[in-house]
């Protein structure tokens, strides 16, 4: 039964993102994300609660761009991790597609929602992740409210 919701549900979504412009998705697409929960193939659900690292995209001229992972810290600034992904852009049937590449490997996903506060994406094995956006906290205005 739960696999039948699942399929139930991606249809729909990817149903639902077909009938969004491609092109309005990729603007909201670049900026600091933080991972909200994963929903594999089969119906499993991981929620994260904390999370000790953000992704940062940056697509620069609307077709390629890169992504990486940062640590933030308490002082609003972060720790980048050397690895960073390549990320071409496609749009077909409709879809927007991150292609993304390392010198091991060389995968894409689908975006099926994008806004100011969440993003929405489907890989090859059919998991979904949800991201929203990254919110650092802010110690300094913390301190001045006290």
């Amino acid at each position: 039964m739960k696999s039948k919701f699942l399929l139930l549900f991606l249809s729909s979504a990817v149903l639902f993102s077909c009938s969004k412009d491609p092109n309005e998705l990729l603007k909201h697409i670049n900026g600091y994300w933080e991972i909200q929960e994963v929903t594999l193939s089969d119906g499993t659900k991981k929620e994260y609660t904390y999370n000790d690292t953000v992704e940062y995209i940056e697509i620069s001229d609307n077709t390629t761009g890169f992504r990486t992972k940062l640590k933030p810290n308490l002082e609003g600034t972060y720790t980048t991790s050397t690895d960073k992904e390549g990320v071409s852009v496609k749009i077909s049937n409709d879809s927007l597609h991150l292609i993304y590449s390392t010198p091991y490997s060389e995968w894409k996903e689908t975006v099926l929602n994008a806004n100011e506060t969440e993003l929405l994406i489907v890989n090859a094995n059919k998991d979904m992740y949800l991201y929203k956006r990254y919110e650092p906290i802010n110690m300094n205005a913390s301190a001045q409210k006290n």
